[in-house]
């Protein structure tokens, strides 16, 4: 009982400090307005790749995300405990990717961004979960030592949030590999203003832009799970011809 109510005491703790993986969709943007020809402007959404989004309630992605979001809110109480105290930690899991977030601590900028993707892409297998697609927190990849693509991008996401990272500059984006021709997840960061990938397909990180074989279907926050859409929302500036 002590435990539990130990836990929940962080719980709350975690969530007045913001160390909550990822903000609510109250921290959303606002857009910006480009100019792309005469009598046209295009809203660009602040979010990854640039394209708007709204939330939606149901479906099975939305039902994996609110499945993980306790567990995932437990292991960030762990993790800040650990990172407390690491002497009394008794998770191995844990003390392996705070070693990590040690090392992203080190570095500012895009440097602490690429530390973390390289990192756990070398301390995580890649591994299909099959048919189930399970959504599994960064303990119990850690712990299993193994994971897919969202497995890799949830954990570096609690990994930057405990490194220093604001929450909303961070995102986890589901995205449609076209030449792949399947489903895909990716950490997204945001520095300067511009979005980067943490891919668990490369070392190297690459801006949403230059992304050009992923195609965005959905973005993912602590409150919500939003869906894409299609092209940016555009308003004519030209008056209608008269009659």
């Amino acid at each position: 009982m002590e435990i539990a109510a130990h836990r929940r005491a962080w719980r709350a703790i975690l969530a007045v400090c913001g160390l909550a993986l990822f903000g609510s969709v109250a921290d959303l943007r606002a857009g910006t307005l480009l100019a792309p020809g005469p009598g046209v402007l295009v809203r660009k959404s602040a979010e990854p790749f640039g394209a708007f989004a709204f939330a939606i309630s149901g479906g099975s992605l939305w039902q994996k995300w609110f499945a993980l979001k306790d567990r995932l809110d437990d292991d960030m109480v762990q993790l800040a405990l650990c990172d407390g105290d690491r002497d009394n930690c008794a998770s191995p899991a844990a003390l392996k990717l705070l070693a990590i977030v040690d090392q992203a601590r080190s570095r500012e900028g895009r440097a602490r961004l690429g530390e973390t993707n390289r990192a756990i892409n070398l301390a995580i297998k890649a591994a299909n979960d099959g048919t189930d697609d399970v959504w599994s927190s960064p303990l119990a990849t850690f712990e299993r030592g193994a994971g897919d693509c969202e497995d890799f991008a949830i954990a570096k996401l609690a990994a930057l949030r405990l490194a220093g990272v604001a929450t909303e500059d961070l995102r986890l984006v589901v995205v449609r590999d076209t030449l792949a021709g399947e489903a895909h997840a990716v950490a997204a960061a945001r520095l300067d203003g511009h979005w980067l990938m943490l891919d668990n397909r490369r070392m190297a990180m690459v801006e949403d832009e230059h992304a050009r074989t992923y195609q965005p279907l959905f973005v993912v926050y602590q409150s919500a799970v939003m869906k894409y859409v299609d092209e940016p929302v555009r308003f004519s500036m030209v008056a209608p011809e008269a009659r």
